[in-house]
C-alpha cells in the first residue's frame, strides 16, 4: 500500500472515470452516503442533486461533507477527501455543468441529451471545496493475487 501524493489524488479523481460517494449528516445526526456524478473545477469537485433532495437537505444545514472514490479492481485504490459546499441554483451554471457531467459519464455524444435531462429549475449545483485529502493505491500490493480463473477444454 502507498500513499497517493496531492498530484496523484487529483489524476485519480480525473481518470477514468468513477462514481463518487457523497457523505453528509441528517438532521438527527444519522449519516448519508449517496453516489453521485461528478466532475472537477480546478480543485473543486462539482456535481447535481435535486433541489428536494435529502443530501441538499443536509448540506443546507451543515456545508460539510466528504468524499469516497475508489478504485474496485486489483491492485485497488482509494481517494478520501473532506470540505464544505457551495450549492447554486443558478440554471445557466445547471445546465452547463449537467451537460459537461453527462458528456463524461455517457460520452459526448450524449452529452447535450444528459445536460438537458438532468438540469432546469428543479437541480442544484454543488461545488464541494476539498480542506483535507488523501489517497492510497495499491492496496493489495503486499498479499498475494488470485490466479486468473479460466476454461480449459
Amino acid at each position: 500500500m502507498q500513499r497517493m501524493t496531492k498530484e496523484e489524488c487529483w489524476q485519480f479523481l480525473r481518470s477514468p472515470v468513477r462514481t463518487g460517494k457523497i457523505a453528509t449528516v441528517r438532521k438527527d445526526g444519522q449519516p448519508l452516503v449517496v453516489p453521485v456524478w461528478y466532475d472537477l473545477e480546478g480543485e473543486t469537485i462539482v456535481f447535481m442533486t435535486g433541489r428536494d433532495s435529502l443530501k441538499v437537505k443536509s448540506l443546507r444545514r451543515d456545508p460539510r461533507a466528504g468524499m469516497s472514490v475508489d478504485d474496485e479492481g486489483t491492485p485497488f485504490a482509494y481517494v478520501a477527501l473532506e470540505g464544505t459546499v457551495t450549492i447554486s441554483a443558478d440554471t445557466d451554471q445547471g445546465l452547463y455543468w449537467a451537460t459537461r457531467i453527462g458528456g463524461r459519464y455517457m460520452g459526448q455524444e450524449l452529452a447535450e441529451t444528459y445536460g438537458k435531462i438532468n438540469s432546469g429549475d428543479w437541480i442544484l449545483t454543488v461545488h464541494l471545496t476539498p480542506t483535507r485529502m488523501h489517497g492510497y493505491k495499491d492496496l493489495t500490493a503486499k498479499y498475494p493475487q488470485p490466479a486468473q480463473q479460466g476454461r480449459s477444454r
